[in-house]
């Protein structure tokens, strides 16, 4: 038998399992349609958990969607867990010394025999390097890799066909998910990205002392093995009463905030069992699965934030559409129904404390209110919103009193600080004016070359008024240019007025500057005006 039947055999007989798993779950009867969603949600979840790491991993996703499947089925998939029994002594060894190329003594002083964690995917045991450091060893399972491909291989396959069935799409749009879950695993199964997202996240952490993530041995990782520095804690649950604590409970709201709407990069899982608590700082483990979010979002969520902030129902409703601009809205959407929803969703949270409030579960309200009107967000929203209800509650581990208003509130107003300065810059405001008024200087030559004013291929249009539209542009290209440079100058002069160590003249000359720019476009346009006015006489 060739290795091409032998493939095609056991992808058939894994198909068969598939389908003896489902059906002995109740998942494939006719009569499935009557059973209690809380009960098909379990069996579901029981399947998934029985069918291996891919089919978990699926199951983990789908929780992440509430525009995609109802809520008793996100409540029960969320609670999926890797159940596997570990890997013997001799496989962990096996898989160590195929990636090292060398002896596992070369490398390491001892390896505990009791691992710290035992996955789908991988599994973590302390260690001790030959120099006498104290690290973390993730080992990949043998054969996940083989594993999960084959069962990406059939979900492929399933996508395909649901491609071309409308009634399923509507449900649920699997090529979609199932396109995001190969993506997904195939990242987990390469341990030099989650070195990576290490890496990437340290430094997105370094504005906050309370925050961290272990350091990488490099040297020592590999697609299959991942080596980290040891970080000697206790789970965030059994955190000393200290006042350490307290900062680092605001710091993980900020940074969550920072790492979601400023650097689109984010720890995609941080429930508590992800956080550890050591010598006055948070500890994030486990970066395999990471979320991003594209600069357009990213805007968006800042100002879906701010109006949720803001309590303006409207303009949050308003936003919320901007966020599925991609997608036409149905005939019959109703944008007061829509407002109304949100605005109830808005006020039924305001004036609770942090246990009570959850922000991540807000935005996972807003999704589920827009998938019932056939309105469907970005998949980035909804693992945004997973990940910040999980940094809600690890907050709450640390301080169950903390406003997380006030937080954001602060972080915001920080955000826009920093975009001020950012746009009052007296250099990046010089490089702004000349980048507007090259930009016009094309378009009035542009309009020239239209006009026949310029030598060029000339469009001819005989209308009436077209010889006065040169001028006309020019004015207008000349009173803009006039205008942000004198606002450029005044705000530049509120600017260094309020800063140490700069002379008291430079404030004095940039609103010097500003206020005869501003005369001198005030005179051509009044001038202008009075021309025009005398000449109709």
């Amino acid at each position: 038998m060739s290795g091409t039947q032998e493939a095609d055999l056991n992808l058939l007989g894994r198909a068969a399992f598939i389908g003896k798993v489902m059906a002995r779950y109740g998942l494939g009867e006719r009569g499935a349609a009557d059973v209690p969603l809380e009960e098909r949600a379990k069996s579901l979840r029981g399947a998934l958990e029985e069918l291996g790491p891919t089919f978990a991993k699926l199951g983990q996703i789908l929780s992440t969607r509430p525009d995609l499947l109802p809520p008793e089925f996100i409540a029960e998939l969320s609670k999926l867990q890797d159940d596997v029994p570990p890997m013997t002594e001799e496989e962990v060894v096996a898989v160590m010394e195929e990636e090292l190329r060398v002896p596992w003594e070369d490398v390491f002083a001892s390896i505990d025999s009791e691992p710290l964690a035992a996955g789908t995917i991988g599994q973590v045991h302390a260690a001790t390097l030959e120099g006498g450091e104290r690290v973390v060893v993730k080992v990949q399972r043998q054969g996940a890799e083989e594993e999960i491909m084959r069962d990406l291989g059939l979900l492929e396959l399933f996508a395909e066909k649901a491609e071309h069935r409308d009634g399923l799409r509507r449900l649920v749009d699997f090529p979609t998910v199932i396109r995001h879950l190969s993506e997904s695993l195939k990242r987990e199964l390469d341990f030099r990205s989650e070195a990576a997202n290490v890496d990437r996240l340290g430094e997105v952490l370094e504005r906050y002392p309370r925050l961290a993530v272990p350091s990488v041995f490099h040297e020592l990782s590999t697609k299959r093995l991942l080596v980290l520095s040891f970080v000697d804690g206790v789970p965030l649950r059994e955190t000393p009463d200290v006042p350490e604590r307290y900062d680092a409970a605001r710091q993980l709201i900020e940074s969550y905030y920072r790492q979601v709407l400023v650097d689109g990069f984010f720890h995609a899982d941080p429930h508590p069992g992800n956080l550890l608590w050591s010598n006055g700082t948070v500890y994030f483990l486990d970066c395999g699965m990471v979320g991003e979010v594209d600069a357009r979002i990213r805007e968006l969520v800042l100002l879906l934030v701010m109006a949720f902030w803001q309590e303006d129902d409207e303009f949050l409703a308003e936003v919320v559409l901007q966020l599925a601009s991609d997608q036409d809205l149905p005939d019959e959407f109703n944008f007061e129904a829509f407002q109304a929803e949100i605005g109830a969703l808005v006020q039924s949270v305001r004036g609770q404390s942090l246990q009570e409030i959850q922000l991540g579960p807000i935005l996972q309200g807003i999704t589920e209110i827009a998938a019932r009107r056939d309105v469907r967000l970005p998949a980035e929203l909804a693992l945004t919103a997973k990940a910040l209800a999980q940094m809600q509650l690890a907050a709450s581990v640390l301080d169950p009193d903390l406003d997380p208003f006030s937080v954001v509130g602060r972080f915001l107003a920080r955000r826009l600080f920093e975009r001020g300065r950012q746009a009052i810059d007296p250099k990046k405001a010089f490089y702004e004016v000349q980048k507007v008024k090259v930009r016009l200087s094309g378009l009035v030559s542009a309009v020239e070359r239209l006009v026949g004013a310029r030598p060029g291929q000339r469009f001819q249009v005989d209308m009436k008024g077209m010889g006065s539209l040169e001028n006309t542009i020019r004015r207008s290209t000349r009173r803009i240019s006039l205008a942000i440079t004198a606002a450029a100058a005044i705000i530049s002069s509120g600017f260094t007025l309020g800063q140490d160590g700069v002379s008291r003249w430079v404030p004095a000359l940039f609103g010097s500057i500003g206020l005869a720019l501003l005369f001198l476009m005030l005179v051509d346009l009044f001038w202008k005006k009075g021309s025009r006015s005398s000449s109709s006489f």
